[in-house]
């Protein structure tokens, strides 16, 4: 079963900004989210989950009802507590940018 990979604006613009090596690791993590959502770190719950890469993590949230992932964040280790707190005060907005694709 593949998974849609998806991605909130946010995200996008940081994406843009990133080093070359690490689009082309977030772009490998893309394919690899697609075959299985699964991978990576669990944080907190099951659905919630990180990657890391050279010190930087990629924060993912998977809705397995929907077929779906969406990459939330990227941050180093630094902002890790900022960036879940972020992401777990944010998840109805989370479930609606899933739901209207």
């Amino acid at each position: 079963m593949l998974f849609e990979v998806l991605e909130t604006e946010t995200f996008s613009k940081l994406f843009d900004s990133l080093a070359k090596d690490e689009q082309k690791w977030v772009k490998k993590m893309i394919g690899q989210l697609k075959q299985n959502a699964f991978v990576g770190k669990p944080l907190r719950f099951p659905w919630f989950r990180e990657k890391k890469y050279k010190g930087k993590r990629l924060y993912y949230l998977v809705y397995q009802n929907l077929n779906k992932v969406l990459l939330a964040a990227y941050g180093s280790k630094k902002e890790q507590q900022r960036i879940i707190a972020h992401v777990l005060a944010n998840l109805e907005e989370y479930k609606r940018i899933v739901e209207q694709v």
